[in-house]
């Protein structure tokens, strides 16, 4: 399917600066942006992380370099996540103040009543003070009442906004969005987001749609960088294969002595501003930190990006689950 990009927002300044807080001019109207500040390239993901190993993760992964560590309420392991980050900075000899941490509203706190209790818990879980980033992880949100789910999340990003001007959320953003949501909630808000994290990988790239983002000022985070190496995705007939095993990123990685999965982490941060590869194995781990040495040349780049012109693969859609169509107008919706 291909990417419809209804330009609604036309921005008179591209803002795209890390360090300070933008205001743009869109349709003849000042919008605050709220930039992140510094956000490292390389995250560590917690997603199906289990609650056993989960604190030993993270805090291997600070200790061995990363400075970023992305969680969710709906992981289930932010406790364990904040033991972890608590003992690796400890062991790292890192300050809170170096590193990013980023966290993700459920759907069933949208309710703008529910929307500052859901940072309190994830404020306690993780031990910590503040948030660098807290994303609303999908634009859908369960109605109080019922547990029905619904199309939910202007008033939700309101409440967001309202805590984003407390010293307890440093950047708010959004996760799965359509580029008819994102402008809407551009439109009917004082506050775009500063970063949208998204499914990104040779398989899915994305490219007009990150293009878009740049251009209005929003940094771009990908998760998923492995594509279906993920074991959360049930293969389907007809899937590429794992893309770790794919001729073309073997190629690459034996010409650039990296491994495939240092080759997608350095083609993924060519094309947005941060990757989150996760993985519970020490030495995955550190072979994801390494690379940050894989330098991937422009036809190195080239090769890759021909890849989802005969592969093309959205592998996180929960529409069906959702009873809501999700990613309209987005490659492989």
């Amino acid at each position: 399917m291909l990417l419809t990009l209804p330009i609604l927002l036309a921005p008179a300044v591209v803002a795209l600066a890390r360090e300070v807080e933008v205001v743009v001019e869109v349709e003849g109207q000042q919008r605050l942006t709220a930039q992140p500040s510094k956000i490292p390239f390389l995250g560590f993901g917690t997603w199906n992380i289990d609650t056993s190993i989960a604190s030993d993760a993270v805090s291997a992964a600070l200790q061995a370099g990363y400075h970023h560590i992305d969680c969710a309420t709906i992981y289930g392991n932010q406790k364990e996540v904040g033991n972890g980050i608590a003992h690796g900075l400890k062991k790292a000899q890192v300050k809170r103040s170096d590193i990013w941490v980023t966290s993700k509203l459920w759907n069933d706190h949208h309710h703008p009543s529910l929307v500052e209790e859901a940072l309190n818990q994830t404020l306690l879980d993780l031990r910590l003070d503040y948030l660098d980033l807290w994303l609303m992880h999908w634009p859908v949100g369960n109605a109080p009442t019922t547990g029905e789910t619904q199309l939910d999340y202007i008033e939700a990003w309101h409440a967001m906004e309202k805590l984003h001007k407390t010293n307890r959320v440093r950047n708010i953003g959004v996760s799965n969005f359509s580029p008819a949501q994102l402008n809407r909630l551009i439109a009917e808000s004082d506050t775009r987001p500063s970063v949208h994290q998204m499914e990104i990988h040779p398989y899915l790239p994305q490219s007009r749609w990150i293009k878009y983002h740049h251009e209005l000022g929003i940094a771009v985070t990908a998760y998923s960088p492995f594509a279906n190496t993920n074991p959360t995705y049930t293969p389907t007939p007809g899937d590429p294969p794992f893309l770790l095993t794919n001729p073309d990123l073997l190629a690459v990685a034996a010409e650039r002595g990296c491994t495939p999965a240092q080759v997608a982490l350095a083609w993924g941060w060519s094309h947005s501003d941060s990757v989150i590869p996760k993985s519970s194995q020490v030495k995955h781990i550190k072979e994801n930190f390494g690379a940050l040495n894989c330098h991937l040349e422009k036809e190195d780049l080239r090769r890759i990006d021909g890849i989802s012109k005969e592969y093309l693969k959205r592998f996180n859609n929960p529409s069906k689950g959702y009873g809501i169509k999700l990613f309209d107008g987005l490659e492989d919706a």
